[in-house]
């Protein structure tokens, strides 16, 4: 299943809030020898797992101002013009750093 339709099938189930930003898919979950989930040995989401659109280039100084400092915040290596900041892992807290960057 691709990830843009899983986080739609997910989207129409639970609040926004509670929507994964990112989804890998793993052989078995790593578990410590007690049995629970290793949360330490989970593989890092790389840009693939992570819900975007087709790329479309910022278009403008600003437009590639903001997206240089979604890149840096988001731990991206590209973002697009039609990404979604909350799609790509962005939360309230980098929000307000997102504004406070924006505003200097």
């Amino acid at each position: 299943m691709a990830v843009a339709s899983l986080r739609d099938a997910l989207s129409q189930a639970l609040p926004e809030y509670m929507v994964p930003s990112a989804f890998m898919m793993l052989e078995s979950l790593p578990l410590t020898p007690n049995g629970k989930l290793d949360r330490a040995a989970l593989p890092a989401p790389d840009q693939a797992a992570v819900a975007s659109r087709a790329y479309e280039a910022p278009d403008g100084e600003t437009e590639q101002g903001i997206a240089a400092i979604w890149q840096e915040l988001l731990n991206l290596e590209r973002v697009g013009r039609q990404d979604h900041f909350f799609e790509l892992g962005g939360h309230s807290l980098l929000a307000v750093r997102l504004v406070t960057r924006v505003r200097a």
